[in-house]
């Protein structure tokens, strides 16, 4: 399976300046919040799958475990998260690039005019549902960092598939384990119980091909598509296929 280009995501998660990272952990707040709404309530995550995801997300995100229990507190109050709808956006970047966006918003009407300004702005042009997602894959996937050289690859790879994962990538010092959407969970726990921990730990969407961009000019558009997305407050995911 080729490259998701997760050291690039995992360098600027670890360079992440305190707002950087106090924005992330609002956006996984937000996804803690529908978790609950979603699963009728549920704050137990034995018994609300999506939920389940989403806190082994925020671990992986080094979310103080404080933030977590406050987040499922006020999930559980009158009229928690109900403001909140989750909408995917598709489009092209520059070149033709495959961009998938996940938002979670509480106005669908300026979240389309923000998606739509951005793309324009930056040499892409949104689409309609379905104009990429055909070729992306939903998978569950787990990073592990090894820049230590304490963990040996074949090693790894032999748990992720004794836990239940379908794949297993080495990149460099990045391991990365791909598992069906529905197990995500059983792996993640099966793999931390043996004292795995991950950089990053979600479902995602993986590119089946990748776009390459020559131009100097289309690369830095794309950079500027990719920033402004991450600092827009309704967006919480972008995939796209750009080899980087």
């Amino acid at each position: 399976m080729s490259g998701h280009s997760k050291w690039h995501n995992i360098q600027k998660t670890k360079g992440a300046q305190d707002a950087k990272r106090a924005a992330a952990f609002t956006k996984i707040a937000k996804e803690l919040i529908v978790a609950v709404k979603e699963g009728g309530g549920i704050i137990d995550p034995a018994n609300n799958s999506r939920l389940a995801t989403v806190i082994t997300k925020a671990k992986a995100a080094n979310m103080p475990n404080d933030n977590i229990k406050r987040c499922l507190e006020k999930a559980a109050g009158a009229g928690g998260g109900d403001a909140y709808e989750t909408i995917t956006y598709e489009g092209y970047g520059p070149g033709g690039v495959a961009v998938i966006v996940e938002t979670m918003t509480d106005n669908r009407n300026r979240t389309a005019g923000s998606m739509r300004h951005h793309f324009d702005k930056f040499g892409g042009n949104l689409g309609a549902t379905g104009c990429v997602s055909w070729s992306f894959d939903k998978k569950g996937v787990l990073v592990i960092d090894n820049e230590e050289g304490d963990l040996d690859e074949d090693t790894v790879m032999m748990d992720a598939m004794d836990c239940g994962a379908d794949d297993f990538e080495a990149d460099g010092d990045v391991f990365t384990v791909y598992t069906d959407p529905d197990d995500f969970n059983a792996v993640a726990d099966a793999m931390a119980a043996k004292n795995y921990t991950f950089v990053s730990a979600q479902i995602e969407m993986v590119p089946q091909n990748y776009q390459k961009l020559e131009s100097e000019e289309q690369i830095a558009l794309m950079e500027k598509l990719l920033d402004i997305m991450e600092d827009d407050d309704d967006v919480q995911n972008v995939w796209h296929n750009w080899e980087e």
